[in-house]
């Protein structure tokens, strides 16, 4: 916690000053917005970028923007992940128009949908993929899959986990270690308890445990939390899940969404990791909605078997709660096809994990100068700072680590300097087309804001 309040907000004012000066255009443009748009964003949550309004885009290439006042910006959030790739990527802007322009969605597959299927298969192991518009509705289906093959009811999921708005994992552990509904959680739809086990990161005894019980149809984990901080495994972690779900008879399933920046196979390819299930999303189509999720063969024969698939429960394939009539539409797949096969490709990865590098490097370099008792922590293309001394063992240490009025100044205070980091958390990413100048400009600029409050 920065004890010096009064600091902060001395500094906040001056920062948001200047936030009002910098962007008036997106300031008249919110303000037409809100006729219409409940606090003039088209999603509530676009309401917590630091400033009096969010800043408008214009357009954007590669790892920059332009915002409607013509300011340039380095981008390090990269729509959280869904522009990893790049804004705008050439050859997947190429393969998404030329489709478009030949038809968008058929409920009929294309050629691509296959090549794009093999792509994943190889790069994560697993032989057969479904697709979907968002890891989102990718995690729905596997855990209504999940059930249906195994005949239990619950979901295992991680303390302070993300898996997109997955009702199942808005479940958090109170002071007690009971399972309740997060914090402003929006309309439940059932006690959280009655879907959902909850076991911290670093807790592997009480995930045996939950298993034993044979209650838990799946467990839904990220290799590395992400979006509460980047939380890594302990070694050996991994291994011990498998092994329970293995004694269990419990699907282990991967959410590699965020951890894709950990390789081109994600955590799951570099750590050698293996699952019944993973799920990708955002980064996968080059920049418009594309989710999927790759099943071991054994996986996909016991679903097939248990909705008789090759019988006479194939009538009522549509009907049964998974999928919709936009998934898989040849507009995504061809946007899938063209990212992995040309944008996404394993040659890119060591030119942003080294600019990973460089910018926990200038990170670090700030922290020791001012002796902040902060840390930073990286995982591949990606990395994060939290106000701690040493990295967070779990989730629950990562959230009490939290400070949002200090965060929102040092988000500010980059904005107005040209810089953005993803919302809600410090965490900065690095696309194919980001520099090592682009980094610098960061490194600069956190430099200033630590010095303003510790120097």
């Amino acid at each position: 916690m920065y004890r010096d309040r009064a600091r902060l907000t001395e500094l906040w004012d001056a920062e948001l000053e200047t936030f009002r000066r910098l962007h008036p255009r997106s300031g008249e443009l919110w303000n037409a917005a809100r006729e219409h748009l409940p606090d003039g964003v088209p999603m509530l949550w676009m309401a917590k970028w630091p400033g009096d309004w969010p800043v408008y885009v214009e357009e954007a290439a590669g790892a920059h923007f332009r915002c409607a006042d013509g300011i340039d910006h380095v981008d390090l959030c990269l729509g959280d992940t869904g522009a990893m790739v790049g804004h705008a990527p050439a050859a997947s802007v190429a393969a998404i128009t030329e489709r478009l322009a030949r038809g968008s969605t058929f409920m009929l597959p294309t050629e691509d949908a296959a090549v794009a299927a093999g792509l994943l298969a190889e790069r994560f192991g697993l032989p057969e993929w479904q697709f979907t518009l968002s890891a989102t509705d990718a995690n729905r289906h596997v855990l209504r899959y999940a059930r249906q093959a195994t005949g239990r009811r619950k979901v295992l999921v991680i303390d302070h986990c993300y898996h997109g708005t997955v009702d199942e994992a808005y479940a958090t552990l109170d002071d007690d270690g009971r399972v309740v509904s997060r914090r402003r959680n929006i309309g439940p739809p059932v006690p959280l308890d009655e879907t959902t086990v909850v076991v911290e990161f670093d807790d592997l005894p009480g995930l045996e445990a939950a298993l034993e019980t044979g209650e838990v149809a799946a467990v839904l984990i990220e290799p590395a939390m992400t979006n509460i901080g980047i939380v890594l495994p302990q070694p050996g972690w991994h291994e011990a899940v498998r092994a329970a779900c293995d004694r269990t008879g419990t699907i282990l399933v991967i959410d590699e969404t965020h951890t894709l920046c950990a390789g081109p196979g994600g955590m799951t390819a570099r750590d050698g990791l293996r699952p019944d299930v993973v799920v990708v999303g955002k980064t996968i189509g080059g920049g418009i909605p594309a989710g999927a999720w790759g099943m071991t063969r054994g996986l996909a024969e016991r679903v097939r078997d248990s909705l008789e698939w090759r019988g006479e429960g194939r009538e009522d394939l549509d009907v049964g709660g998974v999928g919709g009539t936009l998934a898989g539409n040849a507009v995504s797949t061809a946007g899938i096809r063209a990212t992995l096969s040309e944008v996404l490709t394993p040659e890119v990865y060591p030119g942003m994990i080294a600019r990973a590098e460089e910018w926990t490097a200038g990170v670090q370099a700030a922290i020791d100068e001012f002796d902040v008792p902060w840390q930073v922590t990286r995982l591949g293309a990606r990395a994060e700072y939290s106000f701690r001394p040493t990295p967070p063992a779990n989730g629950r240490e990562a959230a009490d680590a939290d400070d949002f009025a200090l965060q929102q100044y040092l988000h500010l205070h980059a904005l107005n300097r040209g810089i953005l980091i993803t919302p809600f958390h410090n965490m900065a990413l690095m696309s194919p087309a980001t520099t090592s100048a682009d980094v610098e400009r960061h490194t600069v600029a956190f430099r200033e804001a630590v010095a303003a409050l510790f120097g």
